[in-house]
């Protein structure tokens, strides 16, 4: 059996991460990929909870910026992390992995309710758990979602998912000369205003020890390798 670094971890996947190559929504190729690295993790005997958020389909802040009110918003942003959070049963299902959606907002037909225990037990059990709807709150991203339940479920890490391969010092996309870290601080995320997460989340993983590991997505393997081999991107510890 693959030696596993971590028992339970929360993998953090933005909305955006879903569409693939195109433009808006869910790529079928995305969640097959997705689904086939967590079933690796799975099969090492590692516990695997999901956060999504739902930046491919709607984003709170976004609409709040074109003078929706906020609160309303930020609910049907929520709304969208549901959408996505069933895809991604639907994926990992197909591999054969039993899954659990829960939810922050109460919607019994699609979704079980958040209990800690409850979640906890599935963990436990060997099913995925993806909790959906963020924190069921306005205000609070899907990052300060995730950062709030790694730290209920007693997760060993967040393996946060992004479109480079770690932290840099300015946007590697815009500059070239950009410098990659290895390891920050809670502190110095914050201090550095490097925006890899809001400051809420960073500051409850920092106030609790929560570790975060920042790495890139679209590299295969990469989440089995940010797992099992701790060989990708940027700690923050």
């Amino acid at each position: 059996m693959v030696q596993r670094p971590y028992k339970r971890i929360l993998l953090k996947l933005s909305g955006e991460a879903l569409i693939g190559d195109g433009v808006y929504g869910i790529s079928p190729a995305v969640i097959e990929r997705i689904a086939s690295e967590v079933k690796i993790l799975h099969d090492a005997g590692v516990e695997v909870a999901v956060v999504i958020g739902g930046g491919n389909i709607f984003r709170g802040v976004a609409g709040a910026a074109k003078g929706m009110d906020r609160t309303s918003a930020d609910y049907m942003g929520m709304l969208a992390t549901v959408i996505n959070s069933i895809a991604l049963q639907d994926g990992f299902e197909k591999h054969g992995l039993f899954t659990r959606v829960m939810s922050g907002l109460e919607m019994p037909r699609v979704a079980e309710p958040f209990i800690r225990r409850r979640a906890i037990r599935h963990l436990e059990k060997g099913r995925i758990v993806v909790f959906a709807a963020g924190t069921g709150n306005p205000y609070f991203t899907t990052d300060t979602a995730a950062a709030l339940r790694a730290v209920e479920i007693n997760s060993d890490v967040i393996l946060k998912a992004t479109k480079v391969d770690g932290i840099y010092d300015s946007d590697p996309m815009l500059n070239p000369d950009a410098i990659r870290f290895d390891q920050l601080s809670y502190d110095e995320c914050i201090m550095k205003k490097l925006k890899v997460m809001d400051t809420t989340s960073i500051s409850l993983c920092s106030e609790n020890e929560m570790p975060i590991v920042v790495f890139n997505l679209n590299v295969a393997d990469n989440i089995v390798n940010a797992v099992l081999k701790q060989s990708v991107g940027t700690r923050i510890c």
